[in-house]
């Protein structure tokens, strides 16, 4: 297996004029090495998976908004430019109408509203509720000039546990995520990205109490491990059709690889398999669980090395 950084060997071809007389040369075989579409997913995963964790953690907070939006506290996202409203079980995140810097270093504006009317049992209010079911719809909603549409969205606790006595011994929290998104990519390559996707969540470190503490107290989402499987499949900003397989992809709140962005949280582990179109797979690889910002792709048995942004 041939590893190749960024740069794509072309291959040579002898001269065979002089040998076999008039026969022509075969042309030159190209080499399979776009990961566009693979990039404009990873657009998508990034904001599907933001949009997911601002709810999180809204839904958890619900009796603390001041230290949702403080820096110094375990929120992910927010800052004090955004505006947090809890209403009829309906919570609002009104970044404003001009671009938002939050504490992940993302700008944000418009609105995340979050609908957990339609959890069941109806005393299922926090993400860490068994039952809890939260839809999600958004209003002119933008992520660093990214213009995003949520056409359906919801996050359902799967858990299999009883309240109020909570978690079962060895159990992990879970979650069911199923979304319908769609973001505008501004710049030289602009387009539409979509993307469908059905995702189960699991709260890896769940019996860490310094993490899940129970029913009674909200999930102090800094210290958390969270592993996601799944399938997804959409249309990339060059109006490709591509299809996704998630495999143990894995993320550490601890790990904060990014210089001067400690919010930032990358995938760290697991695979993701993306095929775009009639092109060959190209699997992406994360790693074995190392805090860096390092992952690989492989197209057509070629490895090619990336950085993670």
């Amino acid at each position: 297996m041939k590893f190749i950084t960024k740069t794509v060997f072309i291959l040579i071809l002898l001269n065979l004029a002089l040998l076999l007389g008039c026969k022509k040369p075969d042309p030159t075989p190209s080499t399979d090495s776009d990961t566009s579409s693979a990039s404009d997913d990873a657009v998508a995963e990034t904001v599907i998976s933001d949009i997911e964790s601002v709810g999180a953690e809204a839904a958890e907070n619900q009796g603390s908004l001041t230290n949702f939006k403080t820096v110094s506290s375990s929120a992910l996202s927010l800052a004090n430019c955004a505006t947090v409203t809890i209403s009829n079980k309906i919570i609002t995140v009104d970044f404003g109408t001009s671009p938002c810097l939050c504490n992940d270093g993302r700008s944000r504006s418009g609105k995340l509203i979050y609908d957990f009317s339609a959890s069941n049992p109806s005393t299922a209010i926090r993400y860490r509720n068994p039952g809890f079911n939260m839809k999600v719809s958004s209003q002119n909603y933008t992520v660093d000039g990214y213009s995003v549409t949520i056409t359906s969205k919801e996050v359902k606790n799967t858990s299999p546990l009883t309240l109020p006595s909570g978690i079962n011994p060895g159990t992990n929290l879970t979650w069911s995520i199923n979304s319908n998104i769609s973001v505008i990519k501004p710049g030289t390559n602009a387009g539409t990205i979509t993307r469908i996707t059905s995702y189960t969540k699991e709260l890896l470190n769940t019996n860490d109490s310094s993490c899940y503490r129970g029913q009674s107290k909200s999930i102090v989402w800094s210290l958390a491990k969270v592993k996601f499987n799944g399938n997804s499949n959409g249309v990339n900003a060059k109006g490709e059709n591509y299809t996704n397989q998630a495999i143990d992809l894995e993320k550490d709140m601890n790990c904060s690889p990014f210089a001067n962005k400690p919010s930032r949280h990358p995938f760290i582990k697991g695979k993701l398999n993306h095929t775009p179109g009639t092109k060959a797979t190209r699997y992406i690889d994360y790693g074995n669980g190392t805090c860096d910002v390092n992952a690989t792709v492989t197209i057509n048995g070629v490895v090619y090395s990336i950085t993670l942004q």
